[in-house]
């Protein structure tokens, strides 16, 4: 079972008008609700690929509650640790006009001493049946930078794997109870050898052109022809290492998944899988030693 923990998720409202008019009343024409957060769609591109996945982490409130609900619509199991604060909400508002997205997201809940212990407990208890851990996103208002620290340390000593999205002082504290692999924020990107030196297994770099991932010995670069990566792949490109992670695959062919995986995903987070299976055959990965 891999273990996805997504610590600050939200709930994404999208709102459809005819136009939109500041200072007057908008009449929204449709209006639509699907789980946020990069660690529940890492989930679900998991669950797409018929892996066992349960999804962890923080929720509270009314938009907790749909959370649940959305996931469990998709298929995927969800075991929240439950807060007090109300789980953010993340509104998009689309201008048929002229297609433009405007959004508003709320502030994080703050997160109490208390409920961080029952997340602990309640993840050291999932871990007993894990074959993977995966962190990923944002902390919310209330957690240390070293919560991610922590949980890798727990996972450490359960002897399951990690794979860390993270960025800023969260990455920096985790990295160095050695996670297998570490995806970095673009803002940390510039120098995986130091995230590899400091303890992480590897480190994957994503670029416009494709990927990197940096070992002790060698440097692994991905690309597909023809093809670009957008940002919006990010949560398909993380789902796409983790098998790899689990099932010991060799780094050509766990890049060459994550890469395919990353391109055939659509803005909403959706793969299809037509595409993925040909443009599998599309990625050139290539080495030299570090």
């Amino acid at each position: 079972m891999i273990v996805t923990v997504t610590l600050n998720p939200a709930l994404q409202v999208r709102y459809e008008t005819r136009q939109v008019m500041l200072g007057t009343r908008n009449e929204v024409s449709g209006v639509h609700y699907r789980t946020g957060g990069r660690g529940l769609a890492v989930a679900r591109v998991l669950h797409t690929f018929g892996h066992e996945v349960v999804a962890a982490g923080l929720a509270g409130g009314a938009s907790g509650e749909v959370i649940r609900e959305d996931l469990a619509r998709a298929g995927v199991p969800a075991q929240f640790t439950p807060i007090s604060g109300e789980s953010r909400r993340v509104l998009e508002v689309t201008d048929f006009s002229d297609g433009s997205v405007t959004s508003f997201s709320e502030p994080a809940p703050y997160i109490t001493t208390e409920e961080l212990g029952r997340l602990a407990a309640d993840y050291r208890s999932l871990l007993t049946d894990a074959s993977a851990a995966v962190l990923c996103g944002s902390l919310p208002a209330g957690l240390p930078d070293e919560t991610y620290g922590s949980l890798a340390s727990y996972a450490s000593d359960a002897g399951v794997p990690v794979v860390l999205d993270a960025g800023g002082s969260a990455l920096w504290h985790a990295v160095t109870r050695r996670p297998a692999l570490v995806i970095p924020e673009p803002a940390d990107a510039a120098d995986p050898q130091a995230l590899v030196a400091s303890g992480a297994g590897a480190a994957a770099v994503v670029s416009d052109g494709g990927v990197s991932v940096v070992t002790r010995d060698r440097t692994w670069t991905a690309t597909v022809t023809g093809e670009q990566l957008i940002a919006a792949s990010r949560d398909a490109l993380v789902a796409g290492f983790v098998p790899g992670t689990v099932l010991g695959w060799s780094w050509p062919e766990t890049i060459a998944h994550a890469l395919a995986l990353a391109v055939s995903s659509g803005p909403a987070g959706d793969v299809d899988l037509e595409v993925y299976e040909r443009l599998l055959t599309c990625v050139t990965v290539q080495s030299e030693q570090t």
